[in-house]
């Protein structure tokens, strides 16, 4: 007896799947005068997809599944043998790979390029193995090897739990593999479908809990996830943003660092350089998880609990910062892109240090990237700022450091409005020694000979500024009873500050800078004529000040009348008859 269900038949019962034409038989063999006892095979349809599973094969008799599908019935009563074979054409080996949906899946994103065919085999298994999660109707616990349940005596319950567990794991193997697809509306609707799997299988575990209120969260499947996500071949930025709203969670968060931590050491260990945009993935995801300030008064999980034990440490925001601190200390321990360093460096002083259990552990990172030199420097040292300003670190080379960036190239470069930003806020401190202050007066003094317009509008302030702060340093510009000097004793190529014999000098440097072809830089210089305010001059408005700017604002000027620019009209293009243009030249 052979019963015949083709593609046709099930595309009857589900318009919103299609199948491969191939033909599925059930083919009963039976001997003569042999009888089943009590076999029962139902065949489950609901809502309007195919959504096919095998139900519980709950024969009184053993039952063995083959090749991911039910192969071989017990004897009957009459002890002769009983078989039913499940097969289709392209299972000729025992092996049917259209009957359960993860092979479905499968076999759809493998050999159709199709990606309307694709979303709705992951649509499918989507709704199938999420309405056996809600109903339990996969094996609970640690899962045995198919082969050894399949070939056991155990009962046909236990076998089609344990066989849907498997294929739900070949699911959402395939699933992840998804995540990699060319096509954006399938790698987000793969991970919708695994957001989904991790939500129920969260609240209907998979495993015993070992004790009252043990915590249990999917970590395997949402590993699966983030390695998706943290891809070593391909950019994932676009997805990435999708996934930040799972950053929202308080358990999704803590995992997602969890994770992070050992899809990095995994990558790592298996390139001996790792690819660019593996990196970049990494700090797109690690940039966007942000925890609260301060302990939440209720807690937001992604997946729904019952209850809230106090024992969790998903439920405390001290664990969360160490999860946190981890997380980018796994990462920044390795050799980086020059342009992630850079990207790191711009968020450290207020989405990573004031998060850390203990900021003090940068100190290794940033003193590093301070050793990369130009904007990189400058950077690290604003964080390094923050630890010796908030964490009491002791960096003795700071100012040295900081010192040691002032050169000509600093007026010209991108960042200088981050640079003299940063400068004046390190300077900002009274308490700094006078000889110090004088080092970066006379520095940023002798480069400004050099400098543009736009740039000393911003750096003659500046100096000034350091004088309103540092009285001591006023005889920079104004010395009673000191001696002449035959030589500059200043010391340009001294690296350190202490030894460049700054305060034995003097600001000749703006005295010059007072006949500055520009008005303006003239007008500015001429401030130490005369003694300094008491309020500083705000630097703010002039440190993205450009030559454009200036270009405009000059000829936007009216002046009170008009200028001559001879005392004697000319009459002519050659002049007066009489002069030697017009002696020498004929116009014809």
């Amino acid at each position: 007896m052979t019963l015949h269900l083709t593609s046709q038949g099930f595309a009857q019962l589900s318009p919103h799947v299609t199948f491969p034409p191939a033909t599925c038989e059930v083919s009963t063999e039976q001997s003569q005068g042999s009888q089943i006892w009590g076999g029962e095979l139902f065949f489950f349809f609901f809502s309007n997809q195919l959504q096919r599973r095998w139900t519980e094969l709950s024969f009184r008799k053993g039952c063995t599944l083959q090749g991911g599908c039910p192969a071989r019935l017990g004897s009957g009563a009459s002890g002769r043998d009983t078989s039913r074979h499940f097969r289709s054409e392209e299972a000729v080996a025992g092996v049917c790979p259209t009957a359960w949906p993860g092979a479905r899946l499968q076999q759809v994103t493998e050999q159709s390029e199709d990606q309307e065919e694709i979303q709705e085999a992951v649509r499918t298994c989507s709704r199938l193995f999420g309405a056996l999660l809600e109903r339990g109707e996969l094996f609970v616990g640690q899962l045995p090897s198919e082969e050894m349940v399949m070939t056991g005596s155990r009962g046909a319950a236990r076998k089609y739990k344990v066989w849907m567990r498997h294929r739900y794991h070949s699911c959402g193997n395939r699933l992840g593999e998804l995540l990699g697809h060319p096509s954006f509306q399938v790698k987000e609707l793969a991970l919708s479908a695994l957001m989904k799997f991790v939500q129920l299988e969260g609240a209907h575990p998979l495993e015993k809990p070992k004790w009252e209120g043990n915590y249990l969260f999917p970590r395997e499947l949402f590993k699966l996830v983030v390695g998706g996500l943290l891809s070593p071949e391909e950019d994932q930025s676009l997805l990435l943003s999708q996934f930040r709203e799972y950053l929202d969670y308080d358990d999704t968060r803590y995992h997602s660092m969890q994770a992070a931590v050992e899809v990095v050491a995994r990558v790592t260990g298996q390139h001996p350089e790792v690819p660019p945009a593996f990196w970049n993935n990494t700090f797109t995801l690690l940039s966007a998880v942000s925890l609260p300030r301060q302990e939440p008064t209720v807690s937001s999980f992604y997946v729904k609990r019952t209850e809230l034990w106090d024992t969790w440490k998903v439920a405390h925001l001290k664990e969360h910062r160490k999860a946190f601190q981890t997380m980018w200390l796994s990462v920044l321990k390795h050799k980086l892109p020059l342009s992630l360093y850079k990207k790191v460096l711009l968020i450290t002083h207020d989405a990573i240090l004031p998060q850390l259990a203990q900021p003090t552990l940068m100190i290794d990172f940033l003193t590093r990237a301070c050793d990369l030199g130009g904007a990189l420097s400058l950077l690290a040292l604003n964080g390094l700022f923050i630890l010796i300003h908030k964490h009491n670190l002791e960096y003795p080379d700071f100012y040295q450091k900081l010192y040691g960036l002032l050169d000509p190239s600093v007026f010209h470069v991108k960042y200088r409005a981050r640079f003299f930003h940063l400068a004046d806020l390190f300077l900002s401190s009274s308490h700094l020694p006078a000889y110090l202050v004088a080092a970066f007066a006379k520095r940023l003094a002798r480069l400004a000979l050099t400098a543009p317009p736009e740039a000393l509008l911003m750096v003659l302030p500046f100096i000034c500024n350091l004088l309103r702060r540092h009285p001591a340093c006023r005889v920079l510009v104004h010395r009673p009873h000191g001696p002449e000097l035959d030589a500059d004793p200043y010391d340009p190529g001294e690296k350190d500050p202490a030894q460049s014999r700054a305060l034995e000098s003097s600001l000749w440097e703006l005295q010059a800078l007072q006949r500055h072809y520009h008005p303006e830089v003239s007008k500015a210089a001429s401030v130490i004529n005369q003694a300094l305010s008491v309020p500083e001059v705000s630097i703010a408005p002039l440190l993205e000040l450009t030559a454009y700017e200036i270009f405009e604002r000059d000829l936007k000027k009216k002046g009170s009348e008009p200028v001559p620019l001879e005392f004697i009209p000319a009459q002519g293009l050659l002049g007066r008859p009489g002069e030697l243009c017009a002696q020498h030249f004929t116009l014809s």
